[in-house]
Order: structure tokens, then C-alpha cells, then sequence
């Protein structure tokens, strides 16, 4: 029992310590190396977070990327692994593993999503054969290391990721929270420092720019994962294949042109979020005058298919009562329409984002045509 004489405090950054490589071995190795392809690790280096998280979770590779590309590819619908949109906050975040559990016993889920996993012999005749071992030799080592806290140790181990990944950043990542982006579901950023889950509390910007090894976006934001992997790609350990685009602004067009559709394409998600400021921005000038407008905060940015029949109609009532929300809330659906459009040609986009932005300056509202030389100014 070589640490068996450790003070309450030093036992607990011990087990804090331990639970932590494991966050890092989830958010590194199953989360952004192996689910998403945002990076290579050495093999030394990958094979090292694939034996800690058979020791301290009992995990399955293949298993746990496959319900993650499942909850992107089916994300808030019927077929969600997770979605606390579905089955409930409470549900999820004290129940997430159960959820995760019964996902991993669908073949069908394997099959589809479960492929360029590690498929070699480990795998076959350890890792994934005897899942339950790995977490029995975690308890002999910690009562070994520890004596009898051991135990208190290995059970915070083993309720660590459960609760922190399966019940936190699946139940409370989809349902309180900021958000930096627009992206087509409910995930939100927990908090801005991710130390505690390894970078995962910036959930939200995972879902905007899925495939990107770093997961923070603004300047107060961290990441400690992305941290590790520069610290690992700097050993030569691995190497980086994808990370959100960055924004670059060029002088404003006065046509718009192909480069400028794909920039705002590529941006889609930072052109939702500086549309929404101008869309507060209006309303904040338009209550002044309408105060019924009051009642409508709520629903500006929501897309219409999301509200029921009746908010629907209110809200189109009183929009229809001011012209300048009316525009800037129609505008915002039409502009959201332009990257959807995947059967129109980039010419008949270049054209159709062309006429938006002659429509927005010709508004004679001060915000849209802001909003619009900067939209200009993206390359």
C-alpha cells in the first residue's frame, strides 16, 4: 500500500488526478481522435488511452463512437441516443448511462456508425471481450495503492465519467447553457473554462464545427484538451487534421462574388449569431414604440416550425404591426434558406446572396445595412 498514508486532502487530488486523465483520455482519444477524425495520435500515445479507459471505465471503442456519430447524424429527433429534448433532462442527466447502455446493444447502430474503430487482436480478445476485467484490475490497483480508500477511490472513478459525459454534457449540454452559434439543435455551452470535463463543457461550438480538435471559439473560452493535444503534437506525439475555420474580413464587394458565398457557407454559424445581435439591436429600438412587442422577445429567434399554431399566429400579428422586425425577422429566415438551398447552382446562390444584400440595404434600416458591409467584407 504504497500511498496508504496520504492526508484526506492528498487522497483527494489523488482520485482528482486519476479521474482527470480519464476526462482526457475520453475527450482526446474516443472523442476527437477516434468519433471525429480531428486528429492522429501516435500509437504509443493511442494505445495508452485505450488501455486507461478499459482500466477506469470498461468502455468499448467502437461502442462509444458509434453512439456519438448517431446522436450528431439523428441529433433532438425520435432516434437521438440522448436527446434530453426527447426523453427529458432528468432522465438524461441521472440516467444518461442507461440510455447509453441499451444504444450500445443495437447492432444496427455498430454497423452503420461504428466503423474505423481499433479492430485488431487486443480488441478482440481483451479490450472488447472482457470489458468487466479491465475495471476489477482498476479496483485491485487502487486497494493496492491505497488500502482501504481504494474503494472510495475506484467508485469515484467509475461514477466519474457516467454521471460528468453520459449525464452532464448530454443532458445539460443540449438544455441549459450560452450559446456561439446557430447550430441545427439545442446544444449549449455549459461553461466557458473547460477544465472540469476536459475541454467538453464548449458543447455547443463542438456541434457548430463537429469535425475540430479545438472546441473552444472566443477569446475567454478554454479548452484544456485542445491544450494537451498541442503539448502532444509538439512531442510529435500527433498531429492536427482539422479545426474550425477561422473568419477573415477583406475589404467590402460591392458585388457579391463566389468566394464571398463560400465564406458566409463555411460561417453560416457566426453569420446566425451576428444576425441575432442585429435582430436585438432592432428590437431593442422598436419596444420604445410597440410595447406589446414585449410579448414576442422570446419567439424572434426561434425558426416559425418550432412554435405552436398559436404563438405562430400572435407573432405574425404583431409583427405585422412593425415593419422593421417584420423585415428583419423575414430576412433572417431567407437568409438562412440560401445554405439549404443544395440543389441550386453556385451561380444562382451568388446571384440570390446578391439580392439579399440589395434587399437589406435598401431597407432603410440602419442595423441590416451594418450588418450587411460586414457580410460583404467576408473572404
Amino acid at each position: 500500500m504504497f500511498f496508504s498514508d496520504l492526508s484526506f486532502w492528498q487522497l483527494v487530488l489523488a482520485t482528482l488526478a486519476l479521474t482527470h486523465v480519464t476526462i482526457a483520455s475520453v475527450t482526446i482519444f474516443l472523442h476527437r481522435h477516434q468519433a471525429h477524425r480531428a486528429l492522429d495520435l501516435s500509437p504509443s500515445v493511442s494505445h495508452f488511452f485505450r488501455l486507461w479507459l478499459w482500466l477506469t471505465t470498461g468502455m468499448v471503442t467502437k461502442e462509444w463512437a458509434a453512439i456519438h456519430r448517431k446522436h450528431h447524424a439523428k441529433c433532438e429527433t425520435a432516434d437521438d441516443p440522448h436527446s434530453p429534448q426527447v426523453f427529458g433532462i432528468n432522465k438524461v442527466l441521472w440516467g444518461g448511462v442507461f440510455l447509453y447502455v441499451k444504444e450500445s446493444k443495437n447492432p444496427e447502430t455498430m454497423v452503420r456508425y461504428g466503423h474505423g474503430t481499433p479492430d485488431d487482436w487486443l480488441e478482440h480478445h481483451l479490450y472488447s471481450k472482457y470489458p468487466g476485467l479491465g475495471i476489477t484490475l482498476m479496483l485491485l490497483a487502487d486497494i493496492l495503492l491505497f488500502g482501504a480508500p481504494g474503494l472510495i477511490v475506484w467508485g469515484v472513478q467509475m461514477i466519474w465519467i457516467p454521471f460528468w459525459a453520459a449525464g452532464v454534457i448530454n443532458g445539460v449540454g443540449h438544455y441549459f447553457g450560452y450559446r456561439n452559434f446557430k447550430a441545427e439543435d439545442a446544444s449549449t455551452n455549459i461553461f466557458p473554462i473547460g477544465i472540469l470535463i476536459g475541454g467538453e463543457e464548449l458543447h455547443n461550438n463542438h456541434h457548430a464545427y463537429a469535425s475540430s480538435a479545438r472546441l473552444s471559439s472566443k477569446w475567454y473560452e478554454f479548452d484544456i484538451g485542445w491544450m494537451y493535444i498541442r503539448i502532444l503534437e509538439f512531442l510529435g506525439l500527433a498531429r492536427v487534421k482539422k479545426t474550425a475555420p477561422k473568419l477573415r474580413l477583406a475589404q467590402a464587394r460591392t458585388q457579391c462574388d463566389l468566394e464571398m458565398l463560400q465564406a458566409v457557407i463555411t460561417h453560416r454559424y457566426e453569420v446566425l449569431a451576428k444576425y441575432a445581435k442585429t435582430l436585438k439591436s432592432i428590437y431593442a429600438e422598436e419596444i420604445a414604440k410597440m410595447p406589446d412587442l414585449s410579448l414576442i422577445k422570446k419567439w424572434l429567434h426561434s425558426d416559425a416550425e418550432m412554435l405552436d399554431e398559436a404563438s405562430r399566429e400572435k407573432l405574425a400579428k404583431i409583427l405585422e404591426g412593425n415593419h422593421a422586425l417584420k423585415t428583419a425577422y423575414v430576412m433572417r429566415q431567407e437568409l438562412e434558406a440560401l445554405w439549404q438551398r443544395s440543389a441550386a447552382s453556385k451561380e444562382n446562390l451568388v446571384r440570390q446572396l446578391e439580392e439579399w444584400c440589395k434587399k437589406a440595404e435598401a431597407s432603410g434600416i440602419a442595423q441590416l445595412k451594418t450588418f450587411t458591409m460586414r457580410l460583404r467584407s467576408y473572404a
